[in-house]
């Protein structure tokens, strides 16, 4: 007789459904999320908490993975919690594992966490006519990169429940990853600040800019771009810096900024 890993398994590895169904059971996710969620109203939602992470969580293991998710979690003794990261500025999703040092009668007890990165879901979607690739797939809308994120995250999951390590290089990941959900690559292309300032602003890194302050007329470059630009301008009372000259450091409003009209060689 089957242990529920063994089936839980074997579903995984044979999975095979038409693309058709598939996208099918994904669509009824969104719709769900949408009529269904306290905070997530519309497609391109402007609020998001962890609430929703269980929301998805209890829909795609009851469509694509038995309904049989926690009860593996609880076989390994441990625990699932849901995280959205505020501070993850490159990485779409996460998924972890904590082996603590004492055991149940059952085992090591462990905890998995799966968290997903609200500022690359809310850098992206902002353009008129929308559309980010996430896992190989283009996503028209915030709720379906969310769910492509969360699909990653959860073969994630699943393999550290049935095989304990997990990989999306390796060929087991993949296989289901584009069985099972249509993908066909294990990266996003959410726009990262940098690459959302320079869509929107024609700003990068390093180049010159003016801009207002207390009535004058600024001008120095780019040093790093986060939430503002830290705008570095040459001043003789500032700090000196590893090029020999000395800067006031300024964080500026990327739509306050502008390029420098004096060219430069």
């Amino acid at each position: 007789m089957q242990t529920n890993m063994q089936r839980v398994a074997d579903h995984l590895l044979r999975y095979c459904k038409r693309p058709d169904h598939v996208e099918h059971e994904q669509t009824a996710i969104h719709r769900a999320i949408v009529n269904d969620s306290s905070l997530v109203d519309q497609p391109n939602f402007t609020r998001i908490s962890t609430r929703t992470l269980h929301e998805l969580f209890r829909e795609y293991d009851q469509r694509f993975f038995l309904g049989q998710t926690m009860q593996l979690v609880h076989q390994r003794s441990g625990s699932l919690n849901f995280r959205l990261s505020k501070r993850m500025t490159k990485t779409g999703g996460k998924t972890t594992r904590i082996d603590y040092g004492h055991k149940s009668a059952s085992g090591r007890v462990r905890s998995y966490e799966i968290t997903l990165s609200s500022h690359l879901l809310f850098q992206g979607f902002k353009t008129p006519d929308p559309k980010e690739r996430v896992s190989g797939v283009v996503c028209h809308d915030r709720l379906e990169a969310t769910q492509r994120i969360f699909e990653h995250e959860m073969l994630h999951l699943m393999e550290m429940l049935l095989w304990v390590h997990s990989s999306c290089a390796e060929t087991r990941f993949k296989s289901m990853a584009r069985r099972m959900f249509g993908h066909t690559e294990s990266t996003h292309q959410l726009p990262t600040r940098g690459e959302f300032a320079k869509r929107r602003y024609g700003l990068t890194a390093g180049q010159w800019v003016e801009f207002q302050h207390e009535g004058k007329r600024l001008t120095g470059f780019v040093n790093r771009i986060g939430q503002r630009a830290t705008v570095l301008v040459r001043h003789p009372g500032g700090e000196l810096y590893s090029d020999g000259h000395r800067y006031r450091k300024f964080y500026v409003p990327l739509g306050q900024l502008a390029p420098e009209s004096m060219k430069r060689d």
